[in-house]
């Protein structure tokens, strides 16, 4: 294994460069029987789409995924299922001037180091590029959740910058092209304007809320599902922390206060939920409460020093076609990433403990 597989009972496969002739994913482990189709795939992946927003990159990619294999008839066959998306808008002469050369805060000296080449076209399989097979594979993750259990999954972003966004419903979410859980968005709107017109770019924290999982899904010790997650979200680029409930925040907190309480009256009920919907590493049958911080994105405009490959110092300026903040566009990556988590935990729970009696219990 080489890092491009995530998921043990529900494995997924993500290959492909960003400027070679496509990328995709091959999904192992999907139950047979299911209904799939491109068009249970592609909104999605149209909610990631780099050129939706003069806020985003404009690379003009369709994303339009195509169904390989594994499907038959419209049905999933439980044989491997492979995803497909062309590259059809690349332009590798803008990375023609650091073919040589280090870009501050890119994996490109990393990658130089570990493997003594680099693929410098868009940052190859570092590029955020890589991220759309992801969100195709976790579309096919969220209809069997949503399916098998009810589970549905929103996000949203919750900073963006220096500017705290605040939440007014999730209805706003998909009526403005920052996920931002808001009415009005001038003020964002205002901040990227200007900061796109200074050359620069900002980080952004994202919030995402699984509702009706089911209580029992994660493994002791080391696979725990809290684990598990943190794995998946820090495998999405520019990620650099991962907060599960409260976080961060609970070194403040007193034990009297930071312990959700268990309710009589049914499953799953508590007076609070700050521990995010899992403890010991096992979901408790609360929401899944997740939140990420990216950092500024690092192809910018604006001249930084840097090395090349010899050693020696240059300048570094990063042309192309870049997103001022990545942030904007991860939120339904994140989401994805939730949804193959949290099914593949879904199979090894029904593998390990089946239609186990105490489930049944009204506890």
């Amino acid at each position: 294994m080489s890092g491009n597989t995530l998921g043990k009972f529900f494995a997924v496969t993500n290959f492909g460069e960003s400027h070679g002739p496509a990328i995709g994913c091959v999904i192992d482990g999907c139950p047979p029987g299911m209904a799939l189709s491109e068009a249970d795939i592609q909104p999605d992946l149209e909610r990631r789409r780099p050129g939706t927003s003069s806020f985003v990159t404009q690379r003009a990619e369709a994303d339009l995924v195509e169904i390989l294999s594994g499907v038959y008839q419209g049905t999933t066959t439980g044989t491997p299922i492979c995803l497909l998306i062309r590259n059809t808008d690349q332009r590798s002469k803008d990375y023609s001037d650091i073919a040589q050369s280090f870009r501050p805060g890119h994996a490109d000296y990393t990658y130089w180091r570990k493997y003594g080449l680099r693929d410098p076209r868009g940052g190859g399989r570092s590029s955020a590029r890589l991220t759309a097979p992801t969100v195709a594979a976790g579309a096919v993750a969220k209809k069997w959740l949503r399916e098998q259990f009810g589970t549905t999954l929103r996000g949203c972003m919750t900073h963006i910058g220096d500017i705290a966004i605040g939440f007014e419903g999730w209805e706003h979410v998909c009526r403005n092209p920052f996920f931002a859980p808001v009415a009005d968005v001038s003020a964002i709107e205002d901040h990227m304007h200007a900061l796109r017109k200074s050359g620069d770019s900002c980080g952004a924290r994202l919030r995402v809320s699984v509702q009706r999982v089911p209580a029992g899904l994660g493994e002791p010790l080391y696979d725990r599902l809290d684990a598990d997650i943190a794995h998946a979200l820090m495998g999405l680029n520019a990620v650099k922390g991962v907060e599960i409930g409260d976080g961060f925040a609970s070194v403040a907190h007193k034990g009297s206060m930071h312990g959700d309480a268990l309710l009589p009256g049914g499953s799953a009920r508590f007076a609070s939920n700050h521990d995010g919907g899992v403890l010991g590493g096992i979901s408790n049958g609360q929401d899944l409460e997740v939140a990420i911080a990216l950092k500024p994105t690092s192809s910018i405009l604006l001249p930084r020093p840097s090395i090349n490959t010899a050693g020696q110092p240059v300048e570094v300026i990063t042309k192309g076609r870049h997103d001022p903040c990545v942030g904007i566009r991860a939120t339904p990556i994140a989401e994805a990433l939730l949804a193959l988590v949290v099914m593949d935990h879904a199979l090894r729970d029904r593998a390990q403990c089946g239609s186990a009696p105490w489930r049944a219990q009204n506890v």
